[in-house]
């Protein structure tokens, strides 16, 4: 068999090319916050801060994208960098003027997309080359198709927030029992906390046992297992039939039981976070403490393509709630999976929209499929 040659990526390239899209994706957000920005996001950060991050992605798309176009190394992604960049200049800039907030049901989470994909590549594309699992390029083999997901899923948070919102809402008015409810927000908030994040691991559990378990969810809970490269990206790729069910099974009974709002909001916080270390390509364990709380080393286990653990580790935050299940299963200490992935490859096909449409058609197996020998690095 012939070996397929790699082009070697340039990094001054490839940032340049991402800076360049998001400073262009950034000034429209100006031009437009209304439809582009999530209202519960726009009152997290100030306006300043937004046009301080635009200066800097702008300044650094044009930096590097010519160092890269000079040097000869990758001059077409190079050059889409710097003509994003340019077009974000011609469309105003870090001087653009912010368009009229108006009231409206429905907006596209651009701004929330943009803020978390910097400071989330900030904070865990370093740690992760310090403390790798398995030393691991950003730019892994179908990082493209997880970027997909990752954007979807931020992009489209608004809409999620308000079909989750009114489900919860309209139950609550009908389920919510009121002497329970008066009791829980009794508590102080921290114990309140303590008690979301176990009933909400449990339903999610619960939930997540029956995505492996049935045949018609495991068709869309495959495709979170097709990732072969477990890092902080990997973690978004989410089918978005999976969100939607997954959000309104895990909140729902929070706001039926009655706990207070801050107590939730805390918690979908904390799991937005954890969700992130779980499939984090970071080599830590925690010793005794993974009986307590699950590490990624425990999550990764979950991901592993080992038929030893193909019914195993389903918590995201308690090992406890695997211990009632009768699913827990502690690797040996200091091992991490040799392969992830789901048994069979070819039954998930390779590419975002393909991985969408997989479960509404017909079973069968895919020439391209996710970790195939003929896939490129996106």
């Amino acid at each position: 068999m012939t070996a397929v040659t790699r082009t070697k990526r340039s990094w001054s390239a490839g940032i340049a090319c991402g800076l360049g899209l998001m400073s262009l994706f950034g000034v429209l957000a100006f031009h437009f916050p209304t439809l582009l920005t999530s209202q519960q996001f726009r009152a997290v950060y100030t306006e300043g801060f937004a046009r301080t991050l635009l200066l800097i992605g702008l300044v650094a798309a044009f930096a590097l994208g010519t160092f890269a176009i000079l040097t000869g190394r990758d001059r077409r992604v190079a050059l889409t960098g710097v003509l994003s960049a340019g077009l974000a200049v011609l469309l105003g800039g870090a001087t653009v003027r912010l368009g009229p907030i108006e009231q409206t049901p429905f907006s596209l989470g651009l701004d929330w997309f943009l803020i978390s994909l910097v400071i989330s590549a900030i904070v865990f594309i370093p740690i992760e080359r310090m403390m790798a699992v398995r030393p691991m390029s950003p730019l892994r083999p179908e990082w493209r198709t997880d970027m997909g997901y990752f954007f979807m899923s931020h992009m489209l948070i608004q809409f999620i927030f308000i079909s989750v919102t009114a489900s919860t809402a309209t139950v609550a008015g009908f389920a919510a029992f009121p002497p329970l409810k008066a009791f829980l927000q009794g508590l102080p908030l921290w114990v309140q906390f303590l008690m979301c994040v176990f009933f909400a691991d449990l339903f999610q559990a619960v939930l997540h046992r029956a995505y492996h378990k049935l045949g018609v969810l495991w068709r869309f809970h495959a495709v979170h297992h097709s990732s072969r490269h477990m890092d902080w990206l990997a973690g978004s790729r989410v089918h978005l039939f999976e969100i939607v069910l997954t959000r309104c099974a895990v909140l729902l009974p929070l706001v039926v039981l009655g706990f207070s709002p801050h107590a939730v909001n805390a918690y979908v916080v904390v799991v937005g976070i954890q969700a992130v270390l779980a499939h984090a390509n970071l080599r830590l364990e925690f010793g005794w403490l993974e009986y307590v709380v699950c590490s990624p080393r425990y999550h990764h286990w979950h991901h592993a393509r080992d038929e030893a653990y193909v019914d195993a580790n389903y918590a995201i935050h308690l090992p406890v709630i695997d211990m009632v299940m009768g699913t827990f299963r502690r690797p040996p200490r200091g091992t991490w999976p040799e392969e992830y992935g789901v048994m069979e490859l070819e039954s998930v096909p390779a590419g975002f929209f393909a991985q969408h449409a997989m479960p509404l058609g017909r079973r069968q197996t895919f020439e391209r499929y996710v970790g195939g020998e003929a896939l490129d690095a996106g």
